[in-house]
């Protein structure tokens, strides 16, 4: 029944520990290499290793990692030099003695970040080959290169527009354009890391970019400079920047800093960045970093070589990249070709024959910029206080909430702004301020929505019970700030729910941070998200799909937490009887209805069977209602979405590995579901996809099929949204960790073992029902709708105000009924024209005597699509054609007319 552990040359973590990590003994005497001690190595290897200066015990333990290697996978030949390195690079790691940077290394064994990355991924062969601490270097060196490297490409896109040719324009004392770009971006690199808590926040850094340029263009030659920067620096004087509508909390500060306003103007739009944000991060940033520089008031740039002397301190401390050599386009930095799926294709012609538009990629930063316009935009209207109609929902209520929301806010904004000064750095005070401002108006912007819904859904104005729920406004304040920062960050997440076993978690504010700023319970933090989707029609896809994700996450870990509220609803729910389950397996095969509401499931009864009646001046149904079952409403959602979740991940896992056993996969899933209905407390402080792998292990053992949980874990790795400390660090007992193999022979089997061994009987128990996976309930913006009460009219959303610069020549001429928009008449010719052209196109293919090929669903998208399929347009507006031949039918008299001279015309146009 238990797998056995393969051996792998040098015994690994023969104990629990804690962290998962590989220990090696280090010796007293380990400050230098000592050569004697290692004539049984390559000597080629001990020469790497003293080339890099590392220690005795980190020689030994990479020499240990190497040689479970050789026994465990194939290593191609001239590759060893590679494998060493990498193998330094792990033991350094995990002993915490590192000597070397990772530059050093990479140069060393001649490896770019990419092919670095790679090697190291795929040498984790086993699963305790390469230690969560590794993991979690290895992600941050990755995300750190990431944000530079987008930073970087921005950077130099900026300077080919500010700085005239190197060649043909010098300046006072011989300087160059060159020479400047060289100081500018190391002395961005110096002031970031200098200044900057989290490196690799992408917009604070952007932000810092703006002012280190605006700092920089403002002491270089005026003929070294192109338009617009030159006419933006012409006779201006400088002026403090000061912050405006702040209140100055009584603190020493910088001195602000003299800045050009005209210039930083021009820089932040062409850069699409917002003027007053930049502001900001310099007023609490750049300004300290200057004055620490001895910088402030100064006309002179720094010398080069002093700001290279002092990034080179600052980068042999970190042990990381040399960013310096982006400048260089060295090769160690290099990623190979770009992912161009990532970014927006630019077709090459128009459909009507125009000339070619030329569309900026969606490079990280644009991204990042237009998310945070397209935030700001819709939340500009928006106000930090209860609009007019929420106060008149709030006085509606029996007891009124205003002063209490009022309170709660202001208590949770001080909560946050010291989490994300904890994170962020105590200079980021302001920033966070202006992220909870963004928050906040949210937060009433979807509260109203919500309840103009429930007015409508229930016909009563009176939501005393619901809006003086503490929790509730708790979750949907911690959503709204959630849609925040997940615009600012990107959506990122922390470690899947886990947390890192380092330092790192600390200024980590992806999900669940914001859970942890308020000590709110995921549990109750899930009820909101479905609401909070269908309140919001702003969010854009991407929003959307990140909240769909959050909610995945509470479901899959985060909600299992050890002090969860969710193990008190599930024991409470088994005292009821023995029959009483939180979702009985019978309902599995129904389709999931998405008509849950925020106030059924906050108002829904915790404990099964006392739920009290709501009360008469709070109704939360309507009184013709019968009442409601006295299942709780929230829990019994829950789990059947957490039901369809584990199936869906089961499902997809055995299309990898068990495609010539598909009669397993129903088997393999009873046993799961019974396991998470029976024995939900193995979920306690663990992962849903941990119960999945030892349920498809039980049941390929018992069942006599080999299947090894190196082969699952290797399957699972590519498997979306998984992380490997879900195999890696797996509860076992009292807070102690180890492997998934350990928890199954530990916990799991020890759990299940009569249960498990039925399946190997003549007599094996009935088979669970296959739940009905739905897709998903949430709307995306941009998908075409049938109009109500029509068979074949569509409307597709069009975005607030969307930014020509991520238009195509398609969606350029596209009209919004009830807006204003340039140039009329010129944008309905050109409709005008594709549609007679479709329209004679459509005669001609009916005359013919071939029907269009009706379509399964109507897509607008930005990429030139027209089908569902995703088959390209051939230039004669097929889209145009199929949509016509649908309203054929129901046409009116005037188009009837038009097609029928559009159709004479056609005739008189053939031979």
């Amino acid at each position: 029944m238990p797998p056995k552990k393969r051996s792998t040359g040098t015994p690994l973590n023969k104990e629990i520990k804690p962290n998962n990590t590989v220990v090696f003994p280090v010796k007293e005497d380990n400050s230098e290499l000592s050569i004697d001690r290692h004539n049984d190595k390559d000597a080629e290897f001990v020469a790497l290793c003293e080339k890099l200066k590392v220690t005795d015990a980190v020689c030994e333990s990479a020499w240990s990692i190497w040689d479970s290697l050789r026994a465990s996978m194939d290593i191609v030949l001239d590759t060893n030099q590679k494998h060493w390195g990498v193998c330094l690079f792990v033991a350094a790691t995990d002993l915490e003695v590192t000597t070397f940077t990772f530059t050093e290394v990479q140069k060393a064994v001649d490896l770019n970040v990419k092919q670095f990355f790679s090697l190291l991924k795929k040498m984790d062969v086993n699963m305790d080959t390469i230690s969560t601490r590794v993991n979690a270097a290895m992600t941050r060196l990755e995300k750190k290169y990431e944000v530079s490297r987008a930073l970087f490409q921005r950077f130099e896109k900026t300077c080919s527009k500010i700085y005239a040719d190197a060649a043909d324009s010098k300046g006072k004392d011989g300087v160059d354009a060159k020479q400047i770009i060289r100081s500018c971006w190391t002395l961005f690199l110096l002031a970031k890391g200098r200044v900057l808590q989290m490196e690799d926040d992408l917009v604070i850094s952007f932000q810092l970019l703006m002012f280190v340029l605006e700092f920089c263009i403002r002491r270089c030659p005026p003929t070294l400079l192109q338009q617009p920067y030159k006419t933006a620096t012409n006779g201006l004087a400088h002026s403090p920047l000061t912050r405006t509508s702040r209140r100055n909390h009584g603190k020493a500060k910088p001195r602000p800093p003299e800045v050009d306003l005209r210039l930083l103007e021009t820089l932040c739009k062409e850069n699409e960045c917002s003027v007053d944000e930049a502001s900001e991060v310099c007023l609490t940033s750049f300004s300290a970093f200057i004055e620490s520089m001895g910088l402030s008031g100064t006309e002179e740039l720094p010398e080069a070589s002093e700001l290279s002397r002092q990034y080179e301190e600052l980068y042999r401390k970190s042990k990381d990249f040399d960013a310096r050599l982006f400048l260089d386009h060295d090769e160690t930095l290099e990623m190979g070709n770009i992912d161009f799926t990532q970014l927006e294709k630019t077709p090459k012609k128009n459909q009507l024959g125009e000339e070619p538009v030329l569309i900026p990629p969606q490079t990280p930063v644009r991204a990042a910029m237009n998310s945070i316009q397209q935030l700001r935009i819709v939340l500009t209207s928006a106000s930090n206080e209860p609009s007019d109609v929420l106060v008149e929902y709030f006085k509606h209520c029996t007891v009124d909430p205003a002063e209490q929301i009022t309170e709660r806010v202001k208590r949770l904004a001080g909560l946050f702004s010291q989490w994300f000064a904890q994170a962020l750095g105590q200079h980021c005070v302001e920033i966070g301020s202006q992220r909870f401002t963004l928050g906040t108006r949210l937060y009433y912007r979807v509260m109203e929505s919500m309840l103009k819904s429930e007015e409508k859904r229930l016909s009563v104005q009176n939501f005393s019970k619901l809006l003086n729920d503490s929790t509730f406004h708790t979750s949907l304040l911690a959503c709204a700030l959630e849609v925040v920062m997940a615009t600012y960050r990107g959506s990122s997440f922390r470690n899947g729910g886990f947390g890192s076993g380092g330092a790192a978690a600390e200024t980590d504010i992806s999900f669940p941070w914001i859970l942890d700023v308020f000590q709110l319970a995921a549990y109750d933090f899930y009820k909101v998200i479905e609401s909070f989707i269908k309140a919001e029609p702003s969010l854009s896809r991407d929003m959307i799909k990140h909240l769909e994700r959050c909610e995945h996450l509470v479901m899959e870990s985060i909600a299992w937490r050890g002090d969860s509220l969710l193990f008190e609803l599930l024991r409470q729910c088994r005292e009821e009887g023995s029959g009483e389950q939180a979702e009985p397996p019978a309902t599995l095969n129904q389709p999931l209805q998405h008509n849950h509401t925020a106030a059924d499931l906050y108002l829904s009864p915790v404990r099964p069977s006392n739920r009290a009646p709501a009360a008469p001046d709070a109704p939360a149904t309507p009184p013709s209602q019968p009442p409601r079952n006295s299942r709780s409403t929230s829990l019994s959602l829950f789990y059947k979405k957490v039901y369809r979740l584990a199936y869906l991940r089961l499902n997809m896992l055995c299309s990898h590995l068990l495609t010539s056993h598909p009669e397993l996969e129903p088997i393999m899933w009873t046993l799961f579901q019974h396991t998470l209905q029976n024995e939900y407390e193995l979920m306690r402080d663990r992962h849903l996809d941990q119960l999945m792998m030892s349920a498809m292990y039980a049941i390929c053992k018992v069942k006599n099929i080999d299947l090894r949980f190196k082969t699952i874990v290797t399957a699972y790795k590519n498997l979306p949204n998984t992380n490997q400390e879900t195999f890696k660090r797996v509860l076992i007992r009292d807070g102690q960790y180890d492997s998934i193999i350990v928890f199954y022979n530990m916990v799991f089997m020890q759990r299940l073992k009569t249960n498990i061994l039925q399946y190997a009987s003549p007599r094996p128990p009935t088979l669970s029902p296959i739940p009905q996976i739905p897709c998903s309930p949430y709307k995306y913006p941009n998908s075409p709708r049938r109009v109500p009460g029509s068979n074949n009219v569509y409307i597709s959303p069009l975005k607030s105000r969307m930014s020509p610069s991520v238009m195509t020549p398609r969606s350029r001429i596209l009209v919004s009924i009830g807006e204003s928009f340039g140039s009329p008449s010129d944008r309905f010719s050109k409709i005008n024209q594709m549609v007679s052209s479709s329209d004679r196109l459509l005669k001609r293919s009916l005359e013919e005597g071939s029907a269009p090929k009706p379509l399964k669903r109507l897509r607008f998208d930005m990429e030139g699509q027209d089908e569902a399929d995703g088959s390209k347009s051939s230039g004669k507006s097929t889209l145009l054609i199929q949509k016509l031949a649908e309203m054929n039918s129901t046409r009116t008299r005037m188009q009837e007319q038009k097609l029928k001279d559009d159709a004479d015309s056609v005739k008189r146009e053939e031979p």
